[in-house]
Order: C-alpha cells, then structure tokens, then sequence
C-alpha cells in the first residue's frame, strides 16, 4: 500500500508541474479546446519523459518472478521517475519569452484539472490489483493529461459565461452612463498602430483613453473600461479584433461605436477564416454596426475592391469618409475621397506626406518610420477630422508622434549599432515595408542584417508568402538570421537562391542562438531588422 500511495503522490506532483507546460500553451491559444489539440498534434507533443521510465517499470513488472515483491519495487521506481522528471521541467511562470499569467481563470481551469487527476490518481492507489496491470493505466494518466485542461475548461463554461458576463454587464453600462464618443477601430493588419496614432493626436487636445497594446477582446475591453474610464474621458478608442464571423458583432454591442476605422482586409489570420470574403464579411460588422447608430466610417479607398465593402460603401456614401492614393484607385468612382495622399516618402528621421484634404493641402510629417505607415497617419487624419480636431491641429499633433513600441521603433544602440524593432507581429505588408527601411539604412552605408521567424496564421499561403518576401529580402540585407528554419523553408531558399557572394545566412535553432550571433558580430556600422518575435508555442519545441 505505501509504494502506491507514493506513486499517486508523486504522479500529482508530477500532473501539478506538467499541468503549467500544457497551460502555457493552452493560455496561448485562448483557451480553445480544438486549436489547442491541434497543436499538440502538429507539435507531436506527446509525452516520453515520463511514459518511457513507466514503460520500462511495467517491463520490470512483468518479467518479475515475484509478482508482489518486484511489483512493490517497480512502484516506487516510477514514482521516482515521476519525480525527477516534474524536478526539471520547465517553469513557464518563469522560463519562458511569453511566461504564463496566473489570472482567476488560469486558477480555477488548473483547480478542476488536478481534482479530475486526483480522483483518478486515488483511484489506481486504491486498486488492489498488480502494478503490471495498473501500469498501463498510469502511462494512461501522464498521456492524458492535457485532456483535463480541456475538460476543465468545457466543465467551468457556464461559470465562465457567468463570470464574463457580469464584467460584460458592468462595463457596458458604465460606458453609457459616462457617454464618451467611443471610436472603434479594426482591420487584419495596422489597427493598433492606427489606434496609437489617432490617440495621440486626440490626447493632444482632449481627455483620451484608449485601449492599451493590442488588447482587443470582450474581456479586454471591458476590464479597461471598468478600471480606466472616467467622467473626463471624452474619447474612448477601442481596437476590435476578430476571430471569426459575429466576433466584432458582439463587440459593438459591448461598445456600441459612434465612429469606426477599418484599417485594410488582408491574409492575417487566414488560418482561421480560410478566405478573404469571410475576413470582409468579419470586419465589416464594425461598419454596419456604427451606420445604424448614425456614426460615421473610415476606409481605406483599396478596401472597395471587394464586393462587400464596395456595396458597403455605394449604400452609405454620406456616412463613408475614403483614404486615397494618389493614383484614385479602386472605390474612388463610388465617392470622392475625404483625404487623399499626393505624394509621401520616408528618410531616416520619419515618414512625411503630402494630403488633400476638402480642397486644401497639408504637409505631414510624423517621426515613424515605414511607409505603410502613412496609409495609417491617413486614415488617423480623417478620423480626428471627422470628429471635430482642425487640420491644422492634426499636423501639429503628428509631428509630436511617439514611435509605436516593437513596431518599426528605431532604437540607436550603445555601440553605434541601430536595432529596428518591429517584433510585435508580421504580415505581408508590414514585412516589405520593414525590408524597404532596413534598405534605407543599408544605401547609408550600414550593413543589413535581417533576423526573422517569419509570419504565422497564414494558412495555404504561408509558403508563397515566405518565398516571395525571402526573394525580396535580397535587396535589402547582407545577412539573413532565419529563427526556427524549419517552419520557414521556402524564405530562406529564396534568399539563399538569389543572394550574391558576399550575403551571409545564419540558420538559428531560437531567439536564443540568434541574439548569441548578434552579440558575437554586430558592431557600430550595422542595421539589425527584427522583424517578428514567435510566442512560446511557434518557436519553442515543448519538452515533453
């Protein structure tokens, strides 16, 4: 009885431990049940540590002359073994790049996990029968066990629901009673740039908030609604993300919009809606919300190009401000464009631009760097305009822009060297207009070193995506540091297919073994482009 009792310890010791790997990850992929089976599947994730001491106790077990005697022996041998593998796994609270929070609902979903292993755990200790039968079964339990995250989860919905909802309630009905005109803004790609821009510029002349980083769910919002907003707050700037058809919808019931950006429809998140129309149709559920409250909307004049929001926009021209190009483009016979930007370029001091807007033309300058950004600096114009901030003021404000943290951020080093921090996310678009500014340091005279692990949730067009940004990488940089290669095989074949002589690529297991080789070789006349940091889950091989 003791040598089971001291295996069920040590396999809650051992489940306890575990349990904050599988959480890491199962926290990083929002707490859904599905993506989160999935990864483990697609990351073979399946425990060895632990299964291959069991597996060789049970063989001791049955090979044992003396079933009782060797069984008792095989027992406390992989409780043991249980031990010392929960001695070395990883902490993610603490070893990690993107460490796992502890929040209520961490608590309760590994509360419930640990009980429906105990009960488990407890039942095995109890079981009179051999260890070469029970065996089995404890392998059984280590393999299992990040099902009972996912079955903690299902079981504590309804309190979650509960929970949640409250929050919903609370925060709703202090935004009406408060009244700030609450501007929303999304789009697969810059809206948290937009956000930072158009509350800047606001925040210049009037009591802004907005939320922070790229919080953009229900519970996001609602917890800087509840905690931040106050009676003095005559801007409320909240970024929507979406994660599926109805996502926005249920956010603009949370915060119903008085005003609305969409920033541009794009491949982000193709892994989760498959196709294009389906990423308009999402997005565009801001538009229709904020329309039927009598607001107003921003679109970027490309946008127009996709049936629903041309229609979008043919059945709502007085409530559509458009952003422009030079060249008009597609959308602009469906409304004249409230800005449109003449002409723009970048140098090493900022982006500057030149737009028209009602008629007049203003000189913009703003001290952030890629020229995406000034589709964003224009779409932030009309919308501060829209709400009532002169244009004059508007220019005032930008020229005051703080960069956008791991966005493009230019950060001198030290040692002479010039770090381009661009390593919150990666698209498509962001990524060439990365490459162009690190070809802007490069033409200085500075060496380009590019350090990369690619983009993520580009599902079917990852592969072409990567290759085409690998051939273009070549212009821009003398040296190539692909992070995490494998999953990025088609960029660094490209590069390498097209680089000359003298360009170098560096394949690098991690973050880890990329900032080494930047230690070791980066000195005063380089630009270091980062561009993109993977959370734990992309980058990291669990170990397991």
């Amino acid at each position: 009885m003791a040598s089971s009792l001291f295996l069920g310890a040590a396999f809650l010791v051992f489940a306890a431990r575990r349990g904050l790997t599988y959480l890491h990850i199962f926290q990083q992929e929002e707490y859904d049940g599905p993506r989160f089976l999935r990864w483990m599947a697609a990351a073979r994730a399946i425990d060895k540590r632990a299964t291959l001491p069991l597996l060789a106790c049970w063989g001791a077990a049955l090979a044992a002359p003396d079933a009782t005697e060797w069984g008792a022996y095989a027992k406390w041998t992989a409780g043991l073994a249980l031990l010392a593998v929960a001695a070395v796994e990883d902490n993610p609270l603490k070893a990690a790049k993107k460490k796992l929070v502890l929040t209520a609902r961490v608590k309760r979903i590994l509360s419930v996990a640990l009980g429906l292993t105990a009960l488990y755990a407890v039942a095995l200790a109890l079981c009179p029968a051999e260890p070469a039968t029970l065996l089995p079964f404890w392998i059984l339990g280590v393999q299992g066990l990040p099902l009972t995250l996912v079955a903690a989860n299902a079981s504590l919905a309804p309190v979650e629901a509960r929970i949640q909802q409250g929050f919903w309630n609370e925060a709703h009905e202090k935004l009406l009673r408060l009244a700030p005109t609450v501007i929303a803004v999304t789009g697969s790609y810059g809206k948290t740039s937009v956000k930072h821009i158009l509350a800047h510029v606001l925040g210049c002349y009037h009591p802004t908030l907005m939320t922070p980083g790229s919080i953009n769910t229900p519970m996001g919002i609602s917890r800087i609604i509840r905690e931040k907003l106050t009676d003095a707050h005559r801007f409320f700037i909240a970024e929507m993300g979406a994660y599926g058809v109805g996502s926005i919808e249920r956010l603009c019931r949370l915060a119903p919009p008085d005003f609305a950006i969409i920033t541009n429809v794009g491949p982000a998140h193709y892994e989760r809606f498959k196709d294009l129309a389906t990423v308009v149709r999402a997005k565009f559920e801001l538009a229709h919300a904020t329309v039927a409250r009598g607001g107003r909307v921003v679109l970027p004049a490309a946008l127009l190009e996709h049936g629903h929001a041309r229609d979008f926009a043919a059945a709502n021209a007085g409530a559509v401000l458009l952003c422009a190009g030079a060249d008009g483009g597609a959308g602009t016979d469906v409304a004249e464009p409230s800005v449109r930007v003449l002409e723009a370029g970048q140098d090493l001091s900022g982006i500057h631009a030149r737009l028209l807007y009602q008629g007049q033309e203003y000189e913009v300058r703003a001290p952030i760097h890629g020229m995406h950004h000034v589709d964003n600096v224009a779409l932030a114009f009309a919308a501060a305009c829209g709400v009532g901030v002169e244009p004059q003021r508007v220019v005032s404000a930008l020229r005051s822009l703080p960069q956008i943290a791991h966005r493009l951020e230019v950060k001198p080093q030290p040692d002479g060297s010039v770090l381009i921090d661009d390593a919150y996310n990666s698209n498509p678009s962001g990524f060439a207009s990365a490459l162009n500014l690190l070809d802007l340091y490069r033409k200085s005279g500075r060496r380009g070193v590019l350090v990369t692990p690619g983009m993520v949730e580009l599902g079917t067009l990852h592969d072409s995506a990567h290759a085409e940004l690998g051939a273009r990488a070549v212009a821009c940089a003398d040296v190539l540091l692909a992070v995490a290669p494998a999953r990025i095989p088609t960029l660094v074949d490209a590069f390498r297919a097209a680089a000359g002589p003298d360009q170098l690529v560096v394949e690098c297991v991690d973050f880890t073994a990329a900032r080494a080789w930047l230690a070791a070789n980066i000195g005063p006349g380089d630009a270091v482009l980062l561009e993109n940091d993977l959370p734990d889950l992309y980058e990291k091989k669990v170990r397991v």
